[in-house]
């Protein structure tokens, strides 16, 4: 192989890297404090997630995943806490053909940043006086699969009418 056509192998390897992991927002509320915390009855624990991806610049791309754990004493309807999360990462991508790097950034890049924001999420509800909060192992795969069915039945639906 000359060395040319080695050079152009290379650029076409696929590039995946990580290049920034961060919290990009995060809010906390307690509205009933102080008197919440004399409460003795357990929270049900209502969870709101979301992903988003956006471009930075050329082959590098923003991923955020966005958690809304909502706590609340269901006999009183009575919220002990709210707290939101964005957990984001910067990712450079290369190389990936069009058709694979909608699951990239839908299932790859949640998929690492899902575990720092369940470390986030359990360390403010900790620091806010409550238990922590342990957030179940999420299959963003399964996600993104359902989305791409639902989306590809309301089109097909679009074209009924």
């Amino acid at each position: 192989m000359t060395e040319a056509a080695q050079a152009a192998q290379e650029n076409t390897q696929p590039i995946f890297n990580i290049e920034k992991l961060y919290v990009k927002d995060m809010s906390l509320e307690v509205p009933h404090a102080p008197g919440i915390f004399l409460e003795r009855e357990n929270p049900q624990i209502d969870l709101q997630l979301q992903t988003q991806a956006g471009t930075v610049e050329e082959g590098v791309y923003e991923v955020v995943v966005t958690v809304t754990v909502t706590a609340k004493l269901p006999e009183k309807d009575k919220v002990m806490f709210l707290i939101e999360a964005k957990q984001a990462g910067i990712f450079q991508v290369r190389n990936v053909p069009a058709d694979e790097m909608e699951t990239v950034l839908a299932v790859l890049c949640p998929n690492i940043l899902y575990p720092y924001l369940r470390e986030v999420v359990s360390n403010v509800a900790v620091r806010a006086g409550f238990a922590p909060v342990m957030l179940n192992p999420i299959n963003f795969e399964s996600i993104y699969q359902q989305q791409k069915q639902q989306n590809q039945g309301q089109a097909a639906e679009a074209v009924k009418h």
